[in-house]
């Protein structure tokens, strides 16, 4: 299926006039259900089982009547059958499992974890499970937040929000790669690690919907959960250790495996009519747990109508000025593995010639308000690209795209739309996290801001044509902003980015950060922040300096243009720690990062922040070693902006640390 796919999208994407198109090919580790065995079930004392979980989903709908439906499972979890006490614990978050050790005194080892979906990164529970001394864990998704009381009448068939038998899937793994070859693309001559060095999850995992879930949360024992720890069963949710009858255990039989296959990215290109190596790119994944309406689909449709518009112009005569490179990739959702693969292949000419990453991967989850989220350099081409987009659903003064984000999202000082920070969780990752290519990440949002069928088996296409997008408005309207983008960075003559709004996020996160808790620990220890200001302050007239150099640029000479636009395209790169994070070699942004205990959010000042994480907790012997590891950090973060700053400059005196142009 993942070769047929890529195959078509190739020969579109020759029909519709792109110059090239080809299927890139790569080997990587993937993890597959072995059957429809894997199940959770409650043993009594003789081992007999008295329940055991769904091995597949309810049919709702005539489309999922197929027999190729992969049954829920989380990929890459061990293999094993486990029993033990249930012990709940919320979110499975690193304070959700501090709260149970240090305040109410829990010894978690040997275990069975149970945890609600959402908050974090389904690997990164699997992480902290595992952290604790867990023998497994049990995700499932709770009506408190996949299916709220005030939508009961809402449920899928009737309505957007999950069922009691909707179960999430999804990926474990927490890095951005093929696990086997760590740093280096999958090729046929990669050195591939053992599977038992990778970094995989060492436990079994499984996800269960909350009609099951219920059988197991309604007969534990233990004290009442905290308020803040409920969820939206008719049930008292308890944290256990165990059942009411303790004779009662939990058990995980997982028989998930991991294989080595092929997946395959597809590569197609309109050459530059100018600037033929400069490459702007735009992108999004084609592979599913099962049917990805939305996820990815939805922007599937968004991709390929996209090059079948601008290939329409090609046809016609026009060409952009810089190359335009689109990208389907393979095994997203493993690990973000394909485009991952390819970056790693083509790390340096894309180092060296890419523009930016348009990234359009759930496009479409509602018609209520396009999310935003890039590198602040690029605010004002989003901006830009969303005024010229009328809204799918104007009313009144709201008529483009650009006034319903500002009207229902907007920054802090209610003067824009509010673009967010890039964490990881798609394709953009690779791009902005390893190489340091300015990225965007756009996707319409439904407005109660839910997906609640996300990887399940009712992401369906009647889903989105019945309740997410009926009339498609919003998938057109984001392929138009697309388009506008993508147009912009290709074909503008200075690329439309602005420094300035870089060094002002900077200088918002680093004020921001000396009043939190962990910069007053910092001031506590007797660490300052003087270095740090200086250096944004630096940066802050460097990045004006550069800017009024755009402002007064020769118009008559070429090169003047291709020297202003190598320092934009090349400004995100300054940020690129070629050493890697604090214990993440591979992650390497300095500025914006995931977050080390969410992969999906983003972590403004990462290896700063992983430094400092739960400091006052360590042994007292290992105290003072943490703190030396602060201020290695702090002083990282110092030179990655002061090099910024200098490299904005043209002032040739920034190289014997001369006074910086003003």
């Amino acid at each position: 299926m993942d070769l047929e796919q890529a195959e078509y999208v190739r020969d579109k994407w020759l029909e519709y006039g792109l110059d090239y198109a080809d299927v890139v090919p790569y080997k990587v580790l993937l993890s597959y259900p072995k059957g429809k065995e894997n199940r959770v079930e409650i043993i009594d004392a003789a081992g007999n089982v008295e329940f055991g979980s769904a091995r597949e989903e309810a049919i709702l709908d005539d489309s999922q009547i197929r027999d190729d439906i992969v049954p829920p499972f989380t990929a890459y979890s061990a293999a094993g059958v486990e029993e033990g006490d249930l012990v709940y614990a919320n979110y499975a978050r690193v304070e959700d499992f501090f709260y149970l050790e240090r305040d109410l005194n829990m010894t978690l080892a040997n275990t069975i974890i149970i945890a609600k979906y959402g908050r974090i990164f389904r690997g990164d529970k699997a992480a902290n499970a595992m952290a604790v001394g867990a023998k497994g864990l049990i995700l499932y998704s709770d009506p408190i937040n996949e299916a709220p009381d005030q939508y009961k009448d809402e449920i899928y068939p009737d309505g957007m929000f999950l069922p009691g038998s909707g179960v999430q899937r999804g990926s474990l793994f927490k890095e951005m790669m093929d696990p086997l070859t760590p740093g280096y693309p999958s090729r046929e001559y990669a050195y591939r690690i053992d599977e038992s060095d990778a970094s995989l999850p060492t436990i079994p995992v499984h996800p269960i919907g909350y009609n099951d879930a219920v059988e197991f949360l309604s007969q534990m024992t233990g004290d009442q959960v905290k308020d803040d720890w409920g969820g939206g069963l008719d049930i008292t949710y308890r944290y256990g250790p165990g059942f009411v009858d303790n004779t009662k255990k939990a058990r995980l039989n997982i028989t998930t495996t991991n294989q080595l296959a092929t997946t395959y990215n597809v590569i197609g290109g309109i050459v530059g009519a100018v600037e033929e190596d400069r490459y702007v790119l735009v992108g999004n994944h084609r592979d599913a747990w099962v049917f990805g309406a939305v996820d990815p689909s939805s922007g599937t449709a968004v991709l390929m109508e996209t090059s079948r518009a601008i290939g329409a112009l090609v046809k016609q005569g026009w060409r952009p000025r810089r190359t335009l490179v689109f990208c389907s990739w393979g095994a997203e959702e493993f690990g973000l593995i394909g485009s991952n693969e390819w970056v790693e292949e083509f790390a340096k000419p894309l180092t060296a010639r890419a523009v930016v990453y348009v990234n359009v991967d759930s496009a479409v989850k509602g018609g209520y308000l396009l999310g935003l989220s890039s590198s602040p350099h690029l605010y004002k081409a989003v901006y830009e690209a969303t005024k010229k987009v009328s809204d799918p659903y104007p009313d009144g003064d709201r008529k483009t795209v650009y006034d319903t984000c500002k009207l229902r999202r907007p920054n802090s000082d209610k003067t824009q739309p509010r673009i967010g920070d890039l964490g990881s969780g798609s394709d953009y990752a690779p791009f902005m996290q390893r190489i340091g290519v300015s990225s965007i990440d756009m996707s319409y949002a439904h407005e109660t801001g839910l997906f609640p069928m996300y990887h399940s088996v009712y992401e369906t296409f009647h889903l989105v044509s019945t309740y997410l997008d009926p009339d498609f408005k919003a998938h057109g309207a984001i392929t138009r902003v697309t388009a506008e983008l993508l147009r912009s960075f290709s074909d503008s003559l200075v690329i439309p980015m602005d420094c300035r709004d870089y060094a002002k996020r900077i200088e918002d996160m680093v004020e921001a950060f000396k009043v939190s808790s962990d910069g007053q620990l910092m001031v506590d220890e007797g660490i300052g922040f003087d270095d740090l200001d200086s250096a944004v302050l630096n940066l802050t007239r460097s990045s004006q300096y550069f800017q009024d150099k755009i402002d007064s640029i020769n118009s008559k000479d070429p090169m003047a243009y291709r020297a202003v636009n190598d320092k934009l395209m090349g400004f995100e790169r300054t940020f690129i720690d070629p050493l890697g994070l604090l214990d993440r070699q591979l992650v390497r942004h300095v500025i914006f990062a995931p977050s080390s205990k969410n992969m999906y959010a983003s972590a403004g000042l990462p290896s700063l922040t992983d430094a400092l994480f739960d400091i006052d907790n360590v042994a007292s012997e290992d105290r003072e070693e943490r703190w030396e590891q602060v201020r290695k950090e702090l002083a990282t973060l110092v030179h990655m902006i002061e090099s910024a700053a200098a490299y904005l400059d043209h002032d040739l005196t920034t190289l014997f640390r001369g006074k910086a142009s003003t």
